[in-house]
Formats: structure tokens, C-alpha cells, sequence
């Protein structure tokens, strides 16, 4: 197996995994300005990517989804309730992506966004235990995702609540989180300049993740952060409306 974070343009980190041995990889949350680095970086490990993932409808920067699916004759995959007209593979709970010897199985997460999801990866030549959780935008080294992009800051921070204590909090602590953003992002408060980290290590020291449930949803819909620059723009283009 193969992985590359690549750091991306307002803080954002994109990734490329997959299989050497059977040739296939995943793009996750590309920019379009890298759209073009992320097809050098395939034919540099000689593998096709098969699967361009974005974790939820960007507010924060143009997605290359579509264009490196066009690109490289991948699938464009987005959770199934994703709001976009452009075509793309809507993907479910639970739902796995296999890449060979390499497998990342969706988990549905809503509460950055409604259509938000996490990538549970598991690397079979080496064990079939998951490695690691690409989480998008829904948990950070050291943060939790803002969950008023869009309004509804409360209803939204009770769907993250149960998404981080449902089926992201209860996966084992060896489990590394790679987050689509550090330190610098506006998508998520305290967010740590550490650009990984380990769900045990976050269960002992996130300020974010607080237990109690009101007490969650009132600090985490309560955090003022900066305003998304070209939301607007960002989310339409993204969504090819």
C-alpha cells in the first residue's frame, strides 16, 4: 500500500492511496488547482485511480473531483444525498471501495454537512484489521467541524454529536485520523497544526469532543469562526449549479 497527504491551498489536505501491487488508488478531497499534480503523482507510482472522492460538497475551495474523474476515467464519489448535479457514484453507509489488497468502506458522518462521510481504510496484505480514517471535515487533530456553514447550527451540531459518538468514536483508539484540513483552516475550531493524529490520542485531548450531549451541542453551535471567503461561489461551482 501507498499513501501520500498532499497540503493543499487554505489549509486543506488532500490524499492519493491504493494498491501498487493491483495498480488502483482513490483521490480524496482534490482542489482543482491540483488536478493536474494529482495525475503525475498516479503515473509516478504507475497506478490508475479508480476512485475520486470527495468527503462532502466543499464551502471552502473549488473541488478538481469532477475534472480528475474526467481525467483519469474514474468514478466521481460523493455520499448519495450530496445536492450535485454534476454525474456522480453516490455512495451509502457502510459501502466499501476495494482497491485491491486495499479496501475503504464509507461511514456516513453529517454534521459539518448533511452529506459529510469518513473513509475507514484497511491495508490486507498487512492485516484486516482498519488502519487509519480519512475524516474529511468532521473531526480534526485537535478540533471538531463547524457546523453552521449553512444555517441550523444546533441541528447540525446534534448530527455531529451522534456521528462522532456513534461510528467514529467506537472504532479502536490505534485507528490514525487524517483530516482534509490543519491548523489555518476555517472549517473547524482548534484545529492542530499536527497534520495526524490517533483516535486514542484525540479522545484524551480534543477540547472538541465533549461528552455530554447539551453541553456538545451549545459550545459547538456556539463557536464564532472566521466566514467562509467565496462560500457562495465555492458551493455553486461545486455543485455545478
Amino acid at each position: 500500500m501507498f499513501l501520500i497527504q498532499h497540503p493543499c491551498e487554505f489549509s486543506s489536505l488532500a490524499y492519493l492511496f491504493g494498491c501498487t501491487g493491483k495498480g488502483r488508488a482513490m483521490a480524496v478531497d482534490v482542489h482543482l488547482d491540483d488536478v493536474d499534480r494529482f495525475v503525475e503523482m498516479a503515473e509516478e507510482k504507475g497506478v490508475d485511480i479508480t476512485f475520486v472522492v470527495d468527503t462532502h460538497v466543499h464551502a471552502d475551495h473549488k473541488t478538481g473531483g469532477p475534472e480528475l474523474a474526467k481525467r483519469t476515467g474514474a468514478e466521481y464519489v460523493l455520499h448519495e444525498s450530496a445536492p450535485v448535479k454534476h454525474p456522480f457514484r453516490g455512495v451509502a453507509h457502510g459501502e466499501r471501495l476495494e482497491l485491491g489488497n486495499v479496501r475503504a468502506q464509507v461511514l456516513h458522518t453529517p454534521g459539518h454537512t448533511d452529506d459529510s462521510i469518513c473513509l475507514l481504510v484497511t491495508d490486507h496484505s498487512r492485516t484486516d484489521e482498519p488502519w487509519f480514517l480519512i475524516t474529511g471535515h468532521t473531526l480534526f487533530p485537535g478540533g471538531v467541524g463547524r457546523p453552521d456553514l449553512h444555517g441550523r447550527e444546533r441541528e447540525m451540531a446534534e448530527k455531529l454529536y451522534d456521528s462522532l459518538y456513534g461510528p467514529i468514536l467506537s472504532l479502536p483508539d490505534h485507528i490514525e485520523i487524517l483530516a482534509g484540513a490543519q491548523a489555518g483552516s476555517v472549517c473547524g475550531g482548534g484545529i492542530s497544526g499536527k497534520p495526524m493524529s490517533t483516535l486514542g490520542f484525540e479522545k484524551r485531548h480534543n477540547n472538541g469532543l465533549i461528552r455530554e450531549r447539551g453541553n456538545f451541542v451549545e459550545t459547538i453551535a456556539s463557536i464564532e469562526l472566521p466566514p467562509v471567503e467565496e462560500i457562495k461561489a465555492f458551493y455553486t461551482f461545486n455543485t455545478g449549479n
